[in-house]
């Protein structure tokens, strides 16, 4: 048998090379072909945040494509270097029995230990006559190999899950938008006819009616009585609220109005919920990118991952105390949106919501963002590790742990999935848009590439460099594109 494990290329079958090279290529032609053929159904359908996001997608495949090919090529090296066994004598994944038991192995254990004895072989001998040890083993190059690649995929059907449901979610608010479309002027009617005290004689009357009473509906929420003045209930009812119901129809109706009466006064049937779609396809195109900093939390746990440490355990608490964190935040801004209103009528000033960067932390809205990739890579991570552990180990292998730590580990996994797809992230497109500064988004695809496009050349020609970046970076809409947005907006 072990001469069958190490039989090398050359006596190898050519008909057992052939058929092996003909699927890898075949399923590689296929996976190839069928992104392409999906960009293209993308560009047909004018996409183009979907298309970038596929585009990135295939860079992240380039790059575990030259991992995979660095590890091949240089693991013949890798495994001929020799260090004193007291450098690689501790900080082990599982604790090194005191004491060698000869127990009867399981047939997985002993496919493990032939392929780790054919692959260390020669490498051991080479080393143990320098009276040194092997850095590390084939086998473990090997394996590591496939956790690389079994976290890449993991990490990206997490995320495309996580903005399929987000958004199926996100459509769910449409009937509010088609009832602005309905009336597209009930604001500045409501606000005159309630002036006088005659909404009722108004042809609208019953759309002015129930604007008003939404409005009413969010002020009370989130500002009506002493209690919910108070930061720390209001912090602790954001919390909660985050479960239950993290956005109603009167603060859908209160955030839109906001944001229409900063960025398009001008166009009060401007289509929020169309927008709020294209931010987030162009969000998506950051997200199931995977960032330098996010390979160096994997090299950084793969280094604490010291066996009786139990690190799988607290780092699964960290997604969920993060994601817990981002949804109480967003939350608390919709609160505190309502009570600046309240604390404005107190004033005798203009009672109108205003949007600010200052709302955010650091007044940076796209910290939340960068928090909700961490998130969504960081759970993957985790539910990646442990079914790459299954398969490669088995369960009941020491790096799975006790199966107390186990459980705990994939509940808060799915709960995080689940909580950051139909709550945090339908708040974040929602409530990030009460920034001060409008997002891309804001134009179709076809204002998109004229401005770009514009812009570019005039960057090309160096002329009027700075008044382009002026209005690429200007926070408000320009009145003179706010028609165009809508003629070109598909409903």
């Amino acid at each position: 048998m072990a001469e069958a494990e190490s039989r090398s290329l050359e006596y190898t079958p050519t008909w057992v090379v052939a058929f092996i090279c003909f699927i890898i290529v075949l399923l590689s032609l296929l996976a190839e072909r069928g992104l392409h053929h999906l960009g293209k159904c993308l560009k047909r359908r004018q996409q183009d945040a979907l298309f970038e996001a596929l585009q990135k997608l295939k860079e992240e495949l380039m790059l575990l494509g030259f991992i995979s090919l660095m590890l091949t090529v240089s693991q013949a090296a890798i495994r001929h270097i020799c260090v004193p066994e007291a450098l690689v004598s501790n900080m082990f994944p599982c604790k090194k029995p005191l004491k060698e038991h000869h127990a009867p192995q399981s047939s997985h254990t002993v496919i493990i230990n032939a392929r780790r004895l054919l692959s260390t072989g020669e490498s051991s001998n080479n080393c143990a006559a320098k009276g040194k040890v092997p850095l590390v083993s084939v086998e473990a190059l090997h394996q590591l190999h496939i956790f690389i690649f079994v976290l890449a995929v993991f990490h990206v059907i997490f995320c495309a899950s996580t903005m399929v449901l987000g958004g199926a979610r996100i459509k769910q608010w449409k009937h509010w938008e088609n009832w602005f479309k309905k009336h597209p002027s009930q604001k500045g009617s409501a606000r005159r006819d309630h002036s006088h005290g005659h909404a009722h004689a108004h042809p609208n009357a019953h759309a002015i009616h129930e604007l008003f009473n939404a409005n009413h509906e969010f002020f009370e929420m989130h500002a009506g009585g002493f209690w919910r003045r108070s930061v720390v209930i209001s912090w602790l009812r954001s919390f909660f609220k985050q479960f239950y119901g993290s956005v109603t129809k009167s603060e859908y109706i209160a955030l839109r109005q906001a944001f229409i009466m900063r960025h398009c006064r001008t166009n009060p049937s401007f289509d929020f919920h169309n927008y709020m779609l294209r931010t987030l396809e162009i969000d998506f195109k950051k997200v199931v990118s995977i960032s330098w900093y996010l390979w160096l939390f994997v090299v950084v746990f793969l280094l604490l991952n010291v066996g009786g440490w139990n690190t799988y355990f607290w780092l699964s608490f960290l997604p969920l105390i993060l994601l817990l964190m981002v949804g109480a935040k967003l939350e608390y801004i919709i609160s505190s949106l309502a009570l600046d209103v309240s604390e404005k009528r107190s004033r005798a000033e203009e009672a109108v919501i205003t949007p600010s960067d200052e709302l955010f932390w650091f007044h940076r809205p796209g910290i939340v963002l960068q928090l909700i990739h961490f998130i969504l890579f960081q759970n993957s991570f985790e539910i990646a590790f442990f079914f790459w552990i299954l398969f490669t180990y088995g369960i009941h292998s020491c790096i799975m742990e006790k199966l107390g730590f186990l459980i705990p580990r994939l509940v808060m996994g799915v709960l995080v999935q689940v909580l950051c797809s139909y709550s945090t992230l339908p708040l974040y497109a929602l409530v990030t848009q009460m920034g001060s500064k409008f997002k891309k988004g804001i134009f179709d695809n076809l204002v998109q590439s004229t401005l770009e496009g514009w812009l570019e050349d005039s960057r090309n020609r160096g002329e009027s460099t700075s008044e382009a970046h002026r209005i690429e970076m200007q926070p408000t809409t320009p009145e003179s594109f706010n028609v165009q947005v809508m003629e070109s907006e598909n409903p």
